[in-house]
């Protein structure tokens, strides 16, 4: 983990973030806030960053390297963009975690605790958490979107594997 007091200070770290898509709309004051919320996170290659089925309070976001998400077993993605996200579900809805996530390679992660939002006060607390929340709004439809169109794919391949097991039933000589 680098140091917080770091962190604070630190204006390439904060430069960076801006660089990431959800946090693009933040102001400074707000990313600064986030940063107070916040641990930067190094995960060696094959390190469990998140564990399925555990509760914690922790969103994600990728700074380098690549985390691979995995459920029962079997790998779903790969996150690698900076900015991507990951965690939120758990954060928005209080369960557990819905899957694992462990670096691919040596992985940085800006790690955040949004529960300490509330103890921003007034406007800085609304304006903060629209920014977030948005950018998780954002992030989850853009998912949905894939998996509709995953769906839609599977879909037309079942249809397809349907058809040609009527047509080969169909073709088969009668038993004797």
């Amino acid at each position: 983990m680098i140091d917080d007091a770091f962190l604070r200070d630190n204006q390439a770290i904060i430069k960076k973030l801006q660089q990431i898509p959800m946090l693009r709309a933040m102001e400074k004051q707000h990313l600064q806030a986030l940063l107070e919320m916040s641990e930067i996170m190094e995960f060696a290659p094959g390190a469990t960053i998140l564990e399925e089925g555990r509760f914690d309070k922790w969103i994600f976001y990728l700074i380098t390297g690549k985390a691979s998400i995995v459920k029962n077993g079997k790998e779903l993605a790969i996150i690698r963009r900076t900015g991507d996200v990951f965690g939120e579900m758990g954060v928005i809805d209080g369960s557990a975690r819905s899957a694992s996530v462990y670096a691919i390679d040596q992985t940085v992660c800006l790690r955040t605790d949004l529960s300490k939002a509330d103890a921003l006060y007034g406007e800085n607390k609304l304006a903060f958490r629209y920014t977030v929340f948005r950018g998780f709004a954002q992030n989850l439809a853009n998912r949905l979107r894939m998996t509709t169109e995953e769906l839609l794919r599977c879909r037309e391949m079942l249809v397809k594997y349907e058809s040609q097991q009527s047509s080969t039933a169909a073709n088969k000589p009668a038993p004797r």
